[in-house]
C-alpha cells in the first residue's frame, strides 16, 4: 500500500465521526439557537469529532472491524455526548 492509499484509507476511517459531527454541530445552532449561541460552532463539530473518532477507534479494536451496526451506535454517542455536555453543562 502506498502512503497516498494509506492517507486515503485513514481519511475514509474517520470521514463518518467527522461528517456525522458537522451535521449535528449545525443542527445544534440551527434548531437551539439561543442555547448554543455562546457555544461557537467549530467547538461544537470538534468535540464531536473528537469523540467520534474515539469512537471509531474504540469499536474498531472491541469489534474487529469497521462498518457493524454496533460501532455505528458507539459512533452516534461518541459525537452527541461531547456536544450535549457542551451545551448542558455550560450554565
Amino acid at each position: 500500500m502506498s502512503p497516498l492509499d494509506a492517507f486515503w484509507h485513514i481519511a475514509n476511517l474517520f470521514a463518518p465521526a467527522w461528517g456525522l459531527a458537522a451535521l449535528l454541530a449545525a443542527a445544534i445552532k440551527g434548531l437551539w439557537r439561543r442555547e448554543a449561541k455562546p457555544v461557537a460552532w467549530r467547538r461544537l463539530w470538534g468535540w464531536g469529532a473528537a469523540g467520534g473518532s474515539a469512537a471509531v477507534v474504540v469499536s474498531l479494536a472491541l469489534l474487529g472491524r469497521d462498518g457493524r451496526m454496533a460501532g455505528y451506535a458507539l459512533l452516534v454517542l461518541g459525537v452527541a455526548l461531547p456536544q450535549w455536555w457542551l451545551l448542558s453543562f455550560r450554565r
